[in-house]
């Protein structure tokens, strides 16, 4: 009995030397659905069905983070009439379970307006593009910005890096986590709502993320001491982290009035 017990405290000894792994933060997974317009019908009639049955629809089952955005037309490349929803789950299993029962919210439904009910020659958009992402292991979370200027005046930055090779990806990846660039934009406060990989999309591979200022003067003012900041300079200058982005695509957007941030 004491040569059991004296190898059971030899065991919880040795095993002492060994730091226990942090339990990670679950990482959360974001939507990113992209309705393509023509015209101000067509825009109408979706800021409707957002506004008046898929917010209502979401904030009744608890989902009260969810943004919507239009480009800014003088700042934007590639401007045209488009609407960006984004929509976060708390996983995969979340994500099928509100998607399939979405369609059953009957009162939300009958206050879409014309937009279920339009005929197929009227429809109520061009086309629509969905982004499913998950985010970064060093920001597992999204975080609602703090902004205090009216919302005309407020910029949300989505930027989308593609990378040409998987390989590339994977080390632009670890440039934002190991390599503390996420660090980097918290301590310049760019006041990120997320960085996320992109796991089914269009352009892959690439990852999305967003930063949001109070005006396009402070957006501009951030991104210049970012540029200048010594451990940019470093880290960008590493071997491993070079030519990681192929194509950046850029987009300055603004919250629409019923956005909830």
């Amino acid at each position: 009995m004491r040569k059991l017990t004296f190898i059971s405290l030899s065991l919880l000894g040795l095993l002492s030397f060994f730091p226990c792994k942090a339990k990670e933060t679950k990482r959360e997974f974001y939507l990113l659905t992209i309705y393509r317009i023509k015209d101000k019908a067509q825009e109408e009639s979706v800021d409707l069905y957002l506004k008046l049955a898929y917010l209502p629809a979401m904030h009744k089952i608890g989902k009260n983070k969810i943004g919507v955005f239009k480009p800014i037309a003088s700042d934007t490349i590639d401007f045209g009439r488009k609407i960006y929803v984004l929509t976060p789950f708390t996983s995969l299993e979340e994500f099928n379970k509100i998607t399939s029962d979405f369609a059953n919210q009957e009162k939300e439904m009958h206050d879409s307006g014309v937009y279920l009910d339009a005929a197929f020659d009227e429809p109520p958009y061009t086309r629509i593009e969905n982004i499913l992402m998950k985010a970064f292991k060093n920001m597992p979370l999204m975080e609602m910005p703090v902004l205090n200027e009216p919302r005309n005046n407020r910029v949300y930055e989505l930027r989308s890096y593609e990378s040409a090779t998987e390989k590339l990806y994977w080390s632009k990846l670890k440039m934002f986590n190991n390599g503390d660039e996420i660090g980097l934009f918290k301590r310049l406060q760019f006041n990120a709502v997320f960085y996320a990989e992109v796991l089914a999309g269009g352009r892959m591979p690439n990852l999305i993320y967003m930063t949001t200022f109070e005006n396009r003067i402070a957006r501009d003012a951030h991104w210049k001491s970012f540029v200048e900041d010594p451990q940019w300079k470093t880290l960008s200058g590493m071997a491993e982290y070079q030519h990681t982005v192929s194509k950046a695509d850029i987009l300055l957007l603004y919250p629409t009035d019923y956005s909830d941030y």
